[in-house]
C-alpha cells in the first residue's frame, strides 16, 4: 500500500480532458502569437481569420450542402474543427477553464471515451440544431456547445443522485439555469449572438447521451427493453 504522504492532494485530470485542453490551447496560442507578429511573420496576423473562414461552422455552407446533396469533407469536419478556433484569446481561456472544471467531473465517473464522445457529438448535434433552428449567417465558433455537453453529463449524474437519496430532482438544473440566465443578461446589455442556441442544444444531448454512456447504461437499457 502507498503511504498517505506520497499520494497527490490534487486528483490528475482525465487524460482525456488534458489531450482535449491542449488542442484548445495550442490552437489558441499559434492563432494569438501569430496575431502579435511572435509567430510566423507577417502573413501570420491574418491567421485567425483565416481559420474562422476554414473552420467555424456556417449555416450558409450547411444549407448549400443540403440544397446540392453535396458533403464534401473540407465542410463536414466543421462539425468538429469549429470547436477548437475561438474568437479571440478570452473567449478561449473562458471555454478553457469551463472544459477542465466540466471534463474533470464528468471523467472521473465516465470513461475517457465516453467523454471524448459526449464533448464531441454534443457539439455536432449544437452546431445542426443551430443551422436548423436559426437562419443566421453568423459563423459558430468555440468549445462551448461540447462544454454545455459536457454540462449536461454533469447535471445527469446530480439527477441521478438526487433521485437515489429522495430529494427533488429538478435541482439538478439549477446549473444550466443560471449559465443560461447568465447568457442572455449579457446578450441584452452587450449585444451577442445566438450562439446560446448551439450551447442550450449540447447541453439537452449531453444529458440524453449519458443514459448509455454512463457505466452499465446499455446493459440498464438493454434490461429495460427485454421487460417491456
Amino acid at each position: 500500500m502507498s503511504h498517505p504522504d506520497d499520494q497527490s492532494p490534487v486528483n490528475p485530470l482525465p487524460p482525456v480532458v488534458t489531450a482535449l485542453f491542449l488542442l484548445l490551447v495550442g490552437v489558441e496560442a499559434a492563432l494569438w502569437l501569430g496575431s502579435k507578429g511572435i509567430l510566423g511573420g507577417p502573413t501570420a496576423v491574418g491567421w485567425r481569420l483565416d481559420a474562422i473562414q476554414r473552420y467555424a461552422f456556417s449555416s450558409d455552407i450547411f444549407d448549400w450542402m443540403v440544397i446540392n446533396g453535396q458533403y464534401p469533407l473540407e465542410h463536414m469536419i466543421r462539425f468538429v474543427s469549429y470547436l477548437f478556433v475561438h474568437y479571440s484569446f478570452t473567449h478561449a481561456l473562458f471555454g478553457g477553464v469551463l472544459l477542465l472544471a466540466m471534463g474533470k467531473m464528468v471523467g472521473e465517473v465516465f470513461s475517457g471515451w465516453a467523454t471524448l464522445v459526449i464533448f464531441v457529438l454534443s457539439g455536432v448535434v449544437g452546431a445542426l440544431g443551430y443551422a436548423l433552428i436559426l437562419d443566421v449567417s453568423t459563423p459558430l465558433l468555440g468549445s462551448y456547445p461540447g462544454v454545455y455537453g459536457l454540462i449536461g453529463a454533469f447535471t445527469f449524474l446530480l439527477w441521478t443522485s438526487l433521485g437515489a437519496v429522495g430529494e427533488p430532482q429538478v435541482r439538478a438544473f439549477s446549473l444550466i439555469g443560471m449559465l443560461v440566465a447568465i447568457q442572455l443578461g449579457f446578450s441584452l446589455v452587450f449585444g451577442g449572438g445566438p450562439d446560446w442556441v448551439a450551447d442550450v442544444i449540447g447541453f439537452g444531448a449531453g444529458f440524453l447521451m449519458s443514459f448509455a454512456l454512463i457505466p452499465g447504461g446499455w446493459q440498464r437499457i438493454r434490461e429495460k427493453i427485454r421487460r417491456q
